[in-house]
């Protein structure tokens, strides 16, 4: 028996489906970004794979069975080389530079250590380009009675790591920024960022593109679950920005290559 919300859609894949999974980023330890069944599936299909995850979180891996885990703190950095042989017996190797990143949002297994661990973002950089995976995050405190681009609003306190994100390790080729988990605002705006809130950030990081992620899946929150790539389009386009090509949603299931 599962205890907990059913997802409003299902995986658009499975995770053997997958022709290789080297590593595996882990923004945080809330049950729906960290599945002990999905990550055992992954080991299970992928023995060679890597988790990396911000402090606190590796206990829980090594209490899992999972050896193969990099534990790192905000501003961290690290380098991973992957060797690959070929059909031809060549042994090719791939070299990535890996950041953990600040975030805002919190972390929970159970009801006795919110907060025990950290939470994170990562950049990836390899072959000249560059992924911000922003996980879960708020952006700003939005409370009751002041209303989003409402009377007030724009003078807000913003968090301003994302910026010491985009002046420190950006520009970024792609954000993976999340979009959902919204409404009401003034319940979950410490740690959910609206699309508006998402836009902010894109500029603030110094993405080049950027995909919305956090939607869809999970009915968490007081939103309609298809409601935010539609909300992203309204909050680009009130801050002059295109509405498509810069800043989009893939459908579930869907390919984008860069």
């Amino acid at each position: 028996m599962s205890i907990g919300p059913k997802r409003f859609t299902p995986p658009a894949c499975n995770i053997a489906d997958f022709p290789a999974i080297d590593a595996v980023f882990i923004s945080h330890n809330h049950s729906d970004h960290l599945s002990y069944p999905s990550v055992k599936e992954i080991v299970r299909n992928y023995p060679r794979v890597h988790f990396f995850v911000a402090l606190g979180v590796a206990k829980w891996f090594h209490d899992s069975g999972i050896t193969a885990v990099t534990e790192m703190d905000w501003w961290d950095d690290a380098e991973v080389v992957l060797e690959r042989t070929t059909s031809s017996d060549v042994i090719e190797s791939i070299t990535a530079f890996i950041s953990c990143l600040p975030t805002q949002h919190g972390s929970l297994r159970t009801p006795f250590d919110r907060d025990r661990t950290l939470w994170a973002s990562w950049t990836i950089k390899s072959g000249g380009k560059s992924v911000w995976f922003a996980g879960d995050t708020g952006y700003r405190y939005l409370p009751e009675g002041i209303e989003e681009l409402g009377p007030g609003f724009d003078e807000l306190p913003r968090n301003p790591q994302f910026a010491q994100i985009g002046k420190l390790r950006g520009p970024f080729d792609l954000g993976l920024i999340p979009i959902g988990g919204y409404q009401p605002r003034s319940v979950w705006s410490p740690i959910h960022a609206s699309p508006y809130d998402a836009v902010e950030i894109f500029q603030d990081t110094r993405c080049a593109k950027a995909i919305g992620i956090h939607w869809g899946a999970w009915p968490l929150t007081c939103e309609p679950p298809e409601q935010p790539p539609e909300k992203l389009k309204e909050a680009l386009k009130c801050k002059g920005l295109p509405e498509t090509g810069l800043f989009d949603v893939c459908a579930i299931g869907e390919s984008r290559e860069f």
